[in-house]
């Protein structure tokens, strides 16, 4: 089965969920960002239990409808940073593509569900604007998720990235192989295998259950272009918030040679308020982290803070 068909399989139903899950969600049928569970990951939830860290990442829950003030639509800064219809840029050297909206799973604390996504065909305008700023050295392929793209359209940008001269490396920003593996394709590989400028794999993994042997294999693939894989996770109330799950996730990615990268502080997107975890909890978490294993498996803990020109390291 293609990777088009399995996306096609995911669940967007309340009463899919349901029946799959074993439990009762009556409460989450009237919030706005929609269902979407690759079917994959909801194998791996555990039935009858609302409080499955898999679960909690993607059930929308009435949660969500609740309003502060400490919580924004758009809390990284996202709008004032857009240059072009689908380019930001906040940091030196960087320029990220909102490549497209479509993901191959919803996460309820996404940050950039509120996004307004440019609806036109194609990149000439960002290609242009990159070709004319030669202070750019990287560009980063995000949405959305940019593994969403066919592989035509991907080759035809990825392309035209390589013939700007001044440009030396792209990144990939996903969370598709951990929902569809199968997305990783010999084509792919070998798209990715002739791509001149130095790539590097960002992927999203929150919790060590989402790394089964499928998702490793298919990030060894890549790793075997020479592509380093990197991994992003977010710190989440009721996910990984404890030692051992931390731990657990460190060391899996550890032991398949994925650098833990970054553990965010949850971004402040309206709606998400009951999965942050305080920064007192979170420093408190690294600091036992780094006594129990290896340094190089320990992630930077960070946070991103609109108007500002880096991610600002908490600890």
């Amino acid at each position: 089965m293609t990777w088009q068909n399995i996306l096609r399989q995911n669940i967007t139903s309340w009463e899919q969920l349901c029946a799959f899950t074993e439990i009762d969600l009556i409460e989450t049928k009237n919030v706005n960002f929609p269902l979407n569970l690759p079917v994959r990951l909801a194998q791996k939830i555990e039935k009858g239990n609302l409080e499955d860290p898999i679960l909690k990442q993607f059930v929308p829950r009435a949660k969500e409808n609740e309003k502060s003030p400490f919580y924004q639509v758009d809390p990284v800064g996202d709008q004032p940073s857009r240059c072009a219809p689908k380019s930001l840029k906040k940091y030196e050297q960087r320029i990220l593509l909102v490549t497209t909206q479509a993901c191959a799973m919803h996460c309820r604390y996404c940050f950039r569900q509120n996004f307004d996504y440019a609806k036109q065909k194609g990149f000439q305008e960002e290609i242009s604007q990159i070709k004319g700023d030669t202070t750019l050295r990287e560009v980063i392929l995000s949405g959305g998720d940019p593994l969403s793209l066919s592989d035509r359209v991907l080759k035809e940008l990825i392309d035209d990235l390589s013939s700007i001269p001044h440009l030396k490396r792209l990144r990939f920003h996903t969370r598709f192989p951990i929902g569809i593996p199968e997305r990783i394709t010999p084509k792919l590989i070998a798209l990715l295998k002739e791509c001149p400028l130095q790539t590097w794999f960002v992927i999203h993994c929150n919790h060590p259950r989402e790394l089964d042997t499928d998702v490793l294999q298919a990030l060894k693939a890549i790793q075997k272009c020479g592509i380093p894989v990197l991994n992003q996770a977010v710190l989440l109330r009721g996910v990984n918030d404890t030692i051992e799950t931390l731990q657990g996730l460190c060391e899996t990615l550890a032991d398949n040679g994925i650098h833990s990268y970054y553990l965010h502080q949850l971004d402040r997107v309206q709606g998400a308020a009951h999965f942050e975890v305080s920064q007192k909890e979170g420093k408190r978490l690294i600091e036992e982290l780094r006594t129990r294993i290896a340094g190089y498996a320990v992630p930077t803990y960070v946070q991103e803070i609109a108007n500002k020109h880096s991610k600002s390291v908490i600890f």
